[in-house]
């Protein structure tokens, strides 16, 4: 059950990450959610350095730190994504 929740945690950070970055992302689905899966490990691992990983309550914390390791994953991703991907033209 836990590989589940590392994928819907993984798909709503990855949603969010897209709604707090301005303009258009280029990148498709699959992709934003590996990244809000990622971003919420690093998210993870930094509030375990920090300390503040476990708390009493929701560990708002914790939850700030995943969104903004997916914010800056999801940015990333998208711009190399569209390096990649821009120099190809369909027709």
């Amino acid at each position: 059950m836990g590989w589940l929740w590392a994928i819907i945690v993984g798909f709503v950070l990855g949603l969010l990450a897209k709604a707090i970055l301005p303009g258009k992302q280029h990148m498709p689905l699959w992709l934003t959610t590996v990244l809000g899966i990622i971003g919420g490990v690093v998210g993870n691992s930094l509030a375990a350095s920090f300390g503040i990983a476990e708390t009493k309550g929701i560990d708002w914390g914790r939850h700030a730190l995943q969104i903004v390791a997916a914010v800056v994953l999801v940015f990333l991703g998208d711009f190399i994504y569209k390096m990649v991907r821009g120099n190809r033209q369909v027709t």
